[in-house]
């Protein structure tokens, strides 16, 4: 699945309070972690993030301490005691087999030693698979067996929708669009290689003006800054959201994907979305068309603005035979 339908499943879990022991399977660095933390904080849950690969069996049951005649053991304080949250056991195979099986417990019967988890808790874990390369253990069956298993993928649509909604620049994401097997892709003999949390602190270092190699490696930098060569043609499209409609879409397809990132980029208000789309249903095969309205109307509904260009729009009876297309998009 994708992150936004991992997302929408995890919603579902809390709103229904299904509190079944949660298993999310994905490569590293496709925002696994950062979508349970967004789960948590968007219904207002406690979240405790726990790296088993960190801890030691101790760590988690505790340390015996006398008490009178026997002895009993003394939960760690980071474990929750009370209210409504996520219990999150990161990186989970990549903790030794000792410490799977004291999770295993954690998991099973929500207690571990004399600790339980409080009713309000869901128990969610993540971790990465084999084919990742990442040093893992075999998880045993008796524990696989105990939770429900999802597996993410990187996505291309969701990481734009992201990197939109929180201003990355719009080169870094033309060039994506344009190059989409860099989204995620780990190199041999490389320790950096582009990932969507990798892409995150390349916009960053973008930003700063600093080589981007540090984050993405050599080889996705390289091309990514030859591109920003090839994109120096790209139409002045400043002028098209002012209303230029003299201007020509671009026929070389990274100029088209530069043009209509940036234009996504550019519709700060209503008006502009309204100009850019008219400008490209005029000039632009509708596949990218179509590709300007995936992105861009998930932002307007963000800030509440699809309506609003909605309308606009169909008042065009031009346009609002072209908008039939989209009404999929409209609804989501």
């Amino acid at each position: 699945m994708t992150p936004k339908e991992l997302e929408q499943y995890l919603r579902q879990l809390v709103d229904k309070e299904l509190k079944l022991s949660t298993m999310i399977w994905g490569a590293p660095g496709i925002g696994k972690s950062s979508i349970v933390r967004t789960i948590a904080e968007s219904n207002d849950l406690d979240f405790v993030d726990l790296r088993l690969s960190q801890l030691a069996p101790t760590d988690l049951r505790g340390l015996p301490v006398p008490r009178e005649d026997e002895s009993a053991w003394l939960p760690p304080e980071f474990l929750p005691r009370k209210g409504k949250g996520v219990l999150f056991l990161d990186e989970i195979n990549m903790a030794p087999p000792a410490m799977q099986g004291v999770s295993q417990q954690l998991i099973l019967d929500r207690r571990v030693g004399s600790y339980e988890v409080p009713d309000g808790w869901f128990v969610w874990s993540a971790g990465n698979r084999k084919e990742d390369r990442a040093a893992v253990f075999d998880m045993p069956s008796p524990l696989a067996n105990r939770f429900i298993h999802l597996e993410i993928e990187a996505s291309l649509e969701d990481f734009r929708h992201y990197a939109f909604s929180n201003g990355f620049s719009e080169h870094i994401i033309a060039f994506l669009a344009f190059r989409q097997d860099l989204l995620h892709k780990v190199l041999d003999g490389e320790n950096a290689w582009p990932s969507p949390r990798s892409w995150e602190m390349a916009d960053k270092l973008f930003d700063a003006n600093l080589d981007i190699g540090a984050a993405v490696g050599l080889g996705p930098a390289a091309e990514f800054y030859s591109y920003l060569e090839i994109i120096a043609q790209t139409p002045d499209l400043d002028k098209v959201i002012g209303g230029n409609f003299k201007i020509g879409f671009p026929k070389e397809p990274s100029l088209r994907y530069a043009t209509v990132m940036g234009l996504v980029a550019r519709c700060k208000e209503p008006k502009h979305a309204i100009t850019a789309f008219n400008w490209l249903v005029d000039k632009a095969p509708a596949e990218w068309v179509q590709l300007f309205a995936t992105d861009l109307f998930p932002l307007l509904r963000k800030k509440d603005q699809l309506t609003a260009v909605h309308q606009e729009l169909t008042s065009d009876p031009k346009m609002r035979e072209f908008l039939m297309d989209f009404t999929g998009l409209l609804a989501a």
